[in-house]
């Protein structure tokens, strides 16, 4: 299964287990709750899910990576206690709480939330002395004589032997007391990610092209030679802040994320001809308008790996501006919410900090949650300056002040998505001077149709000539035979 339909599928286990009866009781009680095990290759985003579910389900998270752990910190310490049997004293010996069960209770006093996973990465990777501590947590859901507390979910990640020498195979007794979920890397689901979260434009058209090598991991008797979703996820991340800083990507540093040097050489050769793609054709002019015949007939004329490449720049600056605009939207709506309810700037402000505050201290936010209130927050501060140094104190007259200000954001709102439009309608113009409605038209329309920022910003935005295409083009099919012919195509500089 895809990490996409694992992660649905943890969120529902999470959804069954936390359910209670009228009696306030687990329907599922906790021995019977089977921890989850995903089995994947690295970097397949196994990690990068739990955070996600548990933001989602409003539940915590604590995280560990068990192979740094040893037998001591899972069970605890040893010390002697003395204890009476029979009108007999004896000396016993008992353990201090384990360090995993103790941040569970530290996480719920942090929080203030009774109820999360334990995430246990590397599970299958444990030492052989702290193998049997596993075990029993998997089986008991307890470490030693220290039980987790209910409320509290095991989710355990590991590698498939063929990736890992260390791994351990868990015998038949424990497999059948866990849920065991096997995930595959799929391209698609990772294309969707990489269009939402705006992973770089050259990893993105690039992996279009070549989707095999999204993750290849071989043993050669050079040694291991990799590439996975997250190598190209963190590469992606070093060239955004290269571009900002001016400076070059080479193949050595391809090859620090990418450590498989067949895919690095290609990608690093890709890279430049995507940086020569995006000075020859000026993008950026092109959606301002101005579409010089030269460039056309260039583009007509250009092998098709580098049509693709044009066609892929296109498509990321017209993502990034639709982004924006769902940015926008979404801080106008949190704004006008607060808005409503206070009818009045300060104590609007008040409870998004509020709300802030109490998710960051429960630790749910994500990055993109996070600033929104930021920016939504900075907007109010300056909302209350103008008002202040309009001197108006009636409360009708603040709210006639407020609907007229909220007025002017809607109104740079609407400019952007005017924006968006007039760049999505000089994008056609070009598509169709310099393709026609031959296959790059095709391929232009189905990414359209793909991406998460152009679908929400077309549910909006009116474009005639993009629903006639839609309505014409058999998209799918001919895409598919085109990125067929791609497969053995091999970039040089």
């Amino acid at each position: 299964m895809n990490i996409k339909k694992a992660k649905q599928e943890i969120k529902d286990t999470i959804e069954a287990y936390l359910l209670k009866d009228s009696f306030g009781e687990y329907v599922i009680p906790a021995v019977r709750q089977r921890p989850v095990l995903l089995i994947g290759p690295p970097g397949v985003g196994k990690t990068q899910i739990m955070e996600q579910i548990s933001g989602e389900c409003g539940i915590g998270l604590v995280a560990y990576t068990i192979t740094h752990h040893t037998r001591q910190s899972a069970i605890g310490l040893p010390f002697i206690e003395k204890q009476t049997f029979g009108g007999k004293e004896y000396t016993v010996t008992e353990y201090t709480m384990s360090e995993i069960v103790a941040s569970v209770y530290h996480k719920m006093e942090e929080t203030g939330l009774s109820e999360g996973i334990l995430f246990l990465d590397e599970i299958n990777c444990v030492s052989e002395t702290l193998a049997p501590a596993m075990l029993q947590l998997l089986q008991c859901k307890s470490f030693g004589n220290h039980k987790l507390p209910q409320g509290w979910i095991i989710v355990a990640a590991g590698n498939p032997p063929e990736f890992n020498k260390s791994v351990r195979e868990f015998d038949v007794v424990t497999l059948d007391r866990i849920k065991k979920i096997d995930v595959e890397p799929d391209f698609a689901v990772w294309k969707e990610y990489a269009e939402k979260e705006g992973v770089y434009p050259a990893v993105q058209t690039y992996l279009n092209i070549k989707p095999q090598y999204l993750c290849q991991i071989e043993r050669t008797v050079d040694g291991k030679r990799f590439a996975t979703p997250r190598g190209w996820d963190d590469l992606s991340d070093l060239l955004k802040v290269y571009e900002k800083l001016g400076k070059k990507a080479d193949r050595d540093v391809v090859y620090q994320y990418i450590q498989h040097p067949a895919i690095a050489k290609d990608f690093a050769n890709y890279l430049e001809l995507y940086e020569k793609y995006r000075r020859e054709y000026k993008v950026d002019e092109i959606l301002s308008g101005t579409i010089r015949e030269s460039v056309c007939r260039q583009a007509a004329k250009a092998p098709f790996d580098e049509k693709l490449s044009l066609v892929g720049l296109l498509l990321s600056k017209l993502s990034g501006c639709f982004a924006s605009c769902q940015e926008k939207s979404g801080d106008l709506e949190l704004m006008m919410e607060k808005l409503r309810r206070h009818k009045e700037p300060i104590s609007a402000l008040q409870e998004i900090s509020g709300e802030y505050e109490e998710k960051k201290k429960e630790e749910l936010l994500t990055v993109r949650q996070e600033q929104r209130y930021r920016r939504v927050s900075a907007l109010l501060e300056g909302c209350i300056q103008e008002l202040r140094e309009s001197q108006k104190t009636d409360a009708e007259e603040v709210w006639q002040w407020l609907r007229q200000w909220f007025g002017k954001e809607s109104d740079d709102y609407e400019a952007m998505k005017e924006k968006g439009g007039r760049m999505l309608e000089c994008a056609f113009d070009f598509m169709e001077a310099a393709f026609g409605t031959g296959q790059e038209m095709v391929i232009f329309v189905t990414e359209l149709n793909s991406n998460f920022y152009c679908i929400a910003f077309l549910e909006e935005y009116d474009c005639s000539r993009y629903y006639e295409y839609n309505k014409n083009l058999l998209f799918e099919d001919r895409e598919q035979d085109l990125l067929k012919r791609l497969e053995k195509t091999e970039f040089g500089v």
